[in-house]
C-alpha cells in the first residue's frame, strides 16, 4: 500500500515531489525517498532516502541538491521485505541499460521463482528483498535484448510486456530511463491504483504527474485527467511527447480496500469518488442493520476516526439518530493497521484515541469502523467506550469479515493474524466485548463502490474477503509458501 508519485515538468520537481509525499503519508510511514534526473549536460540521477516520516527524511538542503525537471518519489509501507532494512527503501536504480530508476506500489506473488530465474537465466543479482528489484530486473533484462536502432517506445513496450508476462501480482510502477524519459505502467488487472494529471504552462507546454492518489493535484495546480489503465504503458520522452499503449487486456479488478480504508476520502480512484463510496457504505450498512435488528435503535453513532467518519455520518442519517465524534484522535500517532506487532498496535490505540464521556455516558452507542482485521483495535475501542459509561455497545464494520491473506499489496500476510479466519462472528463479538456485532456483506460493500461512476470495473479485487485471487496462481500450497516467505522477511 505504498505511496508513489512521479512528475515530468518544465521546472525543478524536488519540492513538488516532497509536497506530493506529504499528501501520501497515510500510505506509508516507515521510509521515504525522492530521486530526480538532471539531463542538462550532466545526465545523472540524484537520490535521497531514509527511514521514518517524510518530514523527518528531507530538509530544504536535501531538496536543493535534488536537481532536475523529472523525478519519482516513494513513501514506504512494507508488504514484502523487512520493514527495518533501509536497503528495501525506494527509489531503486539499475545501471544498465541506459540507467533506470523506479518506484512501485504493490506485491508480486511469484517472487521466489522469479528471483531464482533471474539469477540463473538473466544473470541478475538481487541486493534486497524488495519486489521492485525483481520488477526492475525483468524490465532491464528485456531492454538489454532490444535492438539499439529500434524505436525506444517499442523497446519500452516490449519490456513492459515482459513484466506483464513474467511478474504475477498487483503493482503500479513509475520509472525514469536516463536520456530517454519517464515510463509508467500498471499491472494487467489494475489491482493497485495509479492516477494521472496534467498542468498547462504559460507557454502552452504541459507538465505531467502520476501518483497513487490525486490528493496533491489541486495544491500543485494539476488537473486530474483519469487513471492509468490496467495493462497500460505510458511513456513521456525528454521533449515532453506522450506515448501510450494498452499492452494487455485482462479483467479490471482494482482493490476494494482502497475505498474501505487506505485512500483519503478526497481521492478519486478508477473514476470512483472515495468519499461518495463511503457514504454509500454507510447507507447500505444502515439498511442491513434495520433488516437485522429492526427493534434496536442506538442513541448515537460514533466512528472510529478518521477513515470511518464518512460512513458513520451516512449511517446515522439513514437511521435517523445523532452522529457524534465521541472518540478524539491524536493525529500525530500513525495508523495502527500499518504498524508492526500486536503490542505496538494495542498501545497506540490508547495513545491516539480518547473518549468524550459527555457523548457516551449512559447511552446505547453504535461504534462504526471501516473493518476488523486482527481485532486488536476493535477490542481496545470497545473498552474505551465502555469505560466512558456506555450502557450498550453495538459494533458494526462496513467491511465483511477478513478471512484470507492478501498478496497483492496489503499487509494481511497470514491467516493466523486474522481474527475472522479462526473465529465465528459470535466468538469475535465475545472477544471484542461488544453487545452486538454486525458485518456488512460482500454484496453491500461492492454495490457501494460500484453504484456510481464511469469506472469500467469488472469486479473488485478482494481475495481477503471472497478467496478469489485474480492472478490465477494462488492455491493452498502457494498460500503456505507466501505466508512462510512473509514470516521469514519480518
Amino acid at each position: 500500500m505504498c505511496g508513489i508519485a512521479g512528475i515530468f515538468s518544465q521546472k525543478k520537481v524536488a519540492n513538488e515531489l516532497y509536497d506530493g509525499l506529504i499528501n501520501l503519508q497515510h500510505r506509508g510511514q516507515d521510509a521515504a525517498g525522492i530521486l530526480t534526473y538532471e539531463n542538462n549536460n550532466i545526465d545523472r540521477f540524484h537520490i535521497k532516502k531514509g527511514a521514518g516520516f517524510v518530514k523527518d527524511v528531507f530538509n530544504q538542503t536535501d531538496l536543493d541538491v535534488l536537481k532536475g525537471n523529472c523525478g519519482i518519489a516513494h513513501t514506504r509501507y512494507p508488504t514484502a521485505g523487512s520493514a527495518f532494512d533501509l536497503a528495501n527503501a525506494q527509489p531503486f536504480t539499475i545501471g544498465s541499460p541506459y540507467g533506470i530508476a523506479m518506484v512501485h506500489n504493490g506485491n508480486i506473488t511469484n517472487y521466489v521463482e522469479l528471483k531464482k530465474e533471474l539469477i540463473e537465466k538473466d544473470k541478475y543479482h538481487s541486493n534486497s528483498s524488495s519486489d521492485l528489484e525483481i520488477i526492475m530486473s525483468v524490465f532491464a533484462s528485456r531492454m538489454r535484448k532490444e535492438p539499439e536502432d529500434q524505436d525506444i517506445f517499442e523497446s519500452i513496450c516490449n519490456s513492459a510486456k515482459s513484466v506483464f508476462d513474467r511478474v504475477k501480482g498487483g503493482y503500479s510502477v513509475i520509472g525514469i530511463i536516463a536520456g530517454k524519459g519517464m515510463v509508467v505502467f500498471r499491472d494487467p488487472h489494475g489491482i493497485r491504483p495509479l492516477v494521472k494529471g496534467e498542468r498547462v504552462n504559460p507557454d502552452g507546454s504541459k507538465d505531467y504527474i502520476f501518483a497513487s492518489e490525486d490528493t496533491m493535484f489541486f495544491s500543485l495546480g494539476f488537473e486530474r485527467i483519469g487513471d492509468v489503465g490496467n495493462g497500460e504503458l505510458i511513456f513521456i520522452d525528454n521533449k515532453g511527447k506522450v506515448f501510450s499503449r494498452k499492452i494487455t487486456k485482462e479483467l479490471f479488478t482494482p482493490d476494494i480496500f482502497e475505498y474501505v480504508y487506505f485512500a483519503r476520502p478526497d481521492s478519486t480512484l478508477n473514476d470512483v469518488n472515495v468519499y461518495r463510496s463511503r457514504l454509500r457504505m454507510g447507507q447500505n450498512m444502515a439498511n442491513l442493520w434495520k433488516k437485522t435488528h429492526p427493534e434496536i435503535i442506538p442513541d448515537v453513532v460514533i466512528p472510529v476516526p478518521f477513515s470511518a467518519n464518512t460512513s458513520a455520518l451516512s449511517m446515522a442519517s439513514e437511521l435517523g439518530v445523532r452522529y457524534s465524534e465521541g472518540l478524539y484522535k491524536n493525529s500525530f500517532v500513525g495508523r495502527t493497521f500499518i504498524m508492526h506487532g500486536q503490542d505496538k498496535r494495542r498501545k497506540s490505540v490508547r495513545q491516539k484515541l480518547s473518549p468524550q464521556p459527555i457523548e457516551i455516558n449512559g447511552k446505547n452507542v453504535m461504534i462504526l469502523d471501516d473493518s476488523i482485521v486482527r481485532g486488536t483495535t476493535s477490542r481496545e475501542v470497545v473498552k474505551l467506550v465502555r469505560d466512558a459509561g456506555a450502557k450498550e455497545i453495538y459494533f458494526v464494520s462496513v467491511c465483511p469479515p477478513v478471512i484470507n491473506p492478501d498478496f497483492y499489496g496489503i499487509a494481511i500476510p497470514t491467516r493466523e493474524e486474522l481474527i475472522a479466519a479462526g473465529k465465528s462472528n459470535e466468538e469475535i463479538r465475545d472477544y471484542i466485548e461488544a453487545d452486538i456485532l454486525l458485518y456488512q456483506d460482500i454484496d453491500g460493500l461492492t454495490e457501494a463502490v460500484m453504484r456510481k461512476g464511469d469506472h469500467n470495473i469488472d469486479r473488485p479485487s478482494m481475495p481477503y474477503l471472497d478467496g478469489f485471487y485474480v492472478t490465477g496462481d494462488i492455491d493452498e500450497d502457494k498460500i503456505t509458501e507466501l505466508e512462510n516467505h512473509s514470516k521469514s522477511n519480518t
